[in-house]
C-alpha cells in the first residue's frame, strides 16, 4: 500500500483530547487514532452522499411513474424551446 503524508495544524487542547482518546481506545499513537477517525469517518461520508436508500414502496412507485410517460405538454415544449434559443444543451 502506498503511503502519503498529511500535516495538520491544531490547537493545544484538541491535540491533549485526542492523545488523551487514543489511550483510552488502546491505540499505540494519535497517528493511529487519526486515521482511524479518517478512514470510519470518510466511509460513513461517501455512503451518506454516494447511495440512496429508499423507504418502502418508493422506489416501485417511481419506476411506475417512469413507466407510465405521458407526452410533454406546451408548457414543457414551451421551456424545452426557450432553452434551446438560449444556447442551451
Amino acid at each position: 500500500m502506498s503511503m502519503s503524508r498529511l500535516d495538520i495544524r491544531l490547537s493545544s487542547e484538541i491535540k491533549l483530547k485526542a492523545e488523551r482518546a487514543s489511550s483510552l481506545l488502546g491505540l499505540r499513537s494519535l497517528t493511529e487514532y487519526i486515521v482511524k477517525l479518517l478512514e470510519e469517518n470518510s466511509t460513513k461520508v461517501i455512503e451518506t452522499y454516494e447511495n440512496m436508500a429508499l423507504k418502502d414502496d418508493v422506489f416501485d412507485n417511481f419506476i411506475n411513474a417512469c413507466n407510465e410517460v405521458k407526452p410533454p405538454n406546451q408548457n414543457l415544449i414551451d421551456a424545452f424551446n426557450f432553452s434551446i434559443s438560449k444556447g442551451m444543451k
